[in-house]
């Protein structure tokens, strides 16, 4: 078991193939859940922040 073996899911992955083990509908599931996840994340993260301004310096 292991990278040249045809049954499992690294061997597929080694050789590029699909199958019970490494399904395709899964994975293209799986990376689409990610995707959206990071494209949402950050937008709501960085309008939530408030800017910071430098501090004034004062005169003497």
């Amino acid at each position: 078991m292991g990278r040249g073996d045809k049954k499992s899911a690294k061997g597929k992955r080694t050789k590029g193939s699909y199958g019970v083990t490494r399904n395709k509908k899964s994975i293209k599931a799986q990376l689409k859940r990610t995707a959206s996840k990071k494209s949402g994340a950050p937008a709501t993260e960085a309008s939530a922040k408030p800017k910071r301004t430098a501090a004034k310096k004062k005169a003497e």
